[in-house]
């Protein structure tokens, strides 16, 4: 069967057509042999995305955006389409992120595990901007910037009080200090450099110092090593006796035992002692009274008179 030009030409045409359609869907990330959803999402700014910037969902590519367009609100409406085998609520959130330092940006679909209603064509789910990393930076070098202009003010207080402390004045004294610490650097020197002379010049006498101290050191320790052969450990242990000893002694006269103990604890030999002593004063007193009662002298033989007591 032979085909004519015309039908021929039909099919070309028609092919065409399919083709120029697949393509436009294919450039604008519609694919014509897949099922999927549109969704919509409000924003007051999209950060750069643009139609054809792909949409995922934990990463992994599941749609795209189709249309940005602005609201009566001057805010931006994104509508982007999902394949129809992704499930997810209604309440989730449709955020646009930075896909990397030079990757651009993307729009995620964050699910919301809440146990409502799936997302249905044509809903408006929520949306949100996620934090780049360019935001980030800012906003460390923005806190940085405040540390950092709060230290320089604080450096600047601290420079003036500097420089209100260190005036002409304090500047001088600072200098005669320093001045006089160079010179006493350079007196410690000559000092140094005088004792280094007096050693020299006195060497050999210092030698003999020395040679003295070592002949007494070894002299000290024969004398130690002597005192030690001397049995002193003896010596000391019968001096400990002898202390032991006389310890005793001066307990049991504490006590009152022995001789010296009733002369020191009995008081009745003392009282005997004081009035022996009373009565040799008495007698003392009157043989100095009346000799004659003790003394007897007599030529013709007179009878001696008895003795009479004065009291």
């Amino acid at each position: 069967m032979k085909i004519s030009n015309e039908i021929k030409t039909g099919f070309l045409a028609i092919f065409s057509i399919a083709l120029f359609i697949f393509g436009y869907s294919y450039l604008k990330s519609n694919d014509i042999f897949v099922g999927d959803r549109t969704f919509y999402a409000v924003y007051s700014d999209v950060e750069g995305v643009v139609n054809g910037t792909p949409v995922t969902i934990n990463g992994f590519p599941v749609g795209s955006i189709q249309k940005i367009s602005f609201t009566k609100n001057n805010n931006l409406l994104v509508k982007f389409r999902i394949e129809n085998d992704i499930k997810f609520s209604k309440n989730s959130l449709a955020q646009i992120y930075e896909t990397g330092l030079i990757g651009g940006k993307a729009l995620a679909i964050i699910p919301a595990y809440d146990n409502d209603s799936f997302a249905s064509d044509n809903d408006t789910l929520n949306s949100a901007i996620a934090p780049g990393l360019t935001d980030l930076v800012n906003k460390k070098i923005t806190n940085l910037q405040v540390k950092i202009e709060s230290m320089v003010v604080s450096a600047d207080s601290v420079l003036n009080n500097i420089n209100k402390v260190f005036d002409d004045s304090t500047k001088n004294n600072l200098k005669a200090s320093v001045a006089n610490f160079n010179q006493t650097i350079t007196d410690l020197k000559a000092t140094s450099s005088s004792i280094k002379n007096i050693i020299q010049a006195n060497q050999s006498g210092i030698d003999a110092s020395l040679n003295n101290i070592k002949s007494f050191t070894r002299d000290f320790s024969e004398i130690s090593a002597d005192l030690n052969d001397a049995e002193i450990g003896k010596t000391f242990t019968n001096f400990k006796t002898s202390s032991e000893n006389l310890t005793q002694i001066l307990n049991e006269i504490n006590n009152g035992n022995g001789t010296m103990g009733q002369i020191i604890k009995n008081d009745s030999l003392f009282q005997n002692l004081n009035n022996a002593s009373k009565s040799i004063d008495l007698l003392l007193e009157d043989i100095r009274l009346n000799p004659y009662r003790y003394i007897h002298f007599s030529i013709f033989g007179k009878k001696n008179k008895p003795y009479q007591s004065n009291n």
